[in-house]
C-alpha cells in the first residue's frame, strides 16, 4: 500500500507542479472573480485574491520552481561527482607512478650500496 502511495503523490504533486496546471487553477480562480468584484465588499475581493488565486495558481508555480531547482541541482551533483571522479581517476595514475619511481629507486639505492660496499672490500 506505502508504494501505491507514494507513486500516486508522485504523480499528484508531478501534475498539480506543471504550469499547466497553474494556467487551469488561474482559470478556475479566474471564474469566481466576476462574483467576487460584483459583492462591492473590500473583504471578499481580498478574500478571493489571497484564498482563490494565489493559493491555486502559486501552489502550482512554487511547485514547478521547486521541481526546476531541484533539476538544475541534480545536474550539479552530477557534473561535480563525474569531475572528482576524472581528479580521483588521474591521482591513481599518479599514484601509481609514484609507486613505480620508489621501486626503480629502491632498486638504484640497493645497486649504490653493494657497489659501496665491493668498493670498500675491494679497497681494503
Amino acid at each position: 500500500m506505502k508504494k501505491f502511495n507514494d507513486w500516486l503523490a508522485l504523480k499528484i504533486t508531478n501534475v498539480v507542479g506543471s504550469m499547466w496546471c497553474a494556467y487551469i487553477f488561474c482559470i478556475l480562480a479566474l471564474i469566481s472573480l466576476p462574483s467576487a468584484i460584483a459583492s462591492h465588499n473590500l473583504i471578499t475581493i481580498v478574500s478571493w485574491i489571497a484564498q482563490t488565486f494565489l493559493q491555486l495558481v502559486l501552489l502550482s508555480v512554487i511547485l514547478n520552481s521547486q521541481n526546476l531547482q531541484g533539476d538544475k541541482t541534480e545536474s550539479i551533483i552530477k557534473d561535480t561527482h563525474d569531475v572528482v571522479l576524472q581528479e580521483f581517476n588521474i591521482v591513481k595514475e599518479e599514484l601509481l607512478l609514484a609507486r613505480q619511481e620508489r621501486d626503480e629507486l629502491t632498486i638504484i639505492i640497493k645497486d649504490l650500496k653493494d657497489k659501496d660496499r665491493n668498493n670498500k672490500q675491494g679497497g681494503e
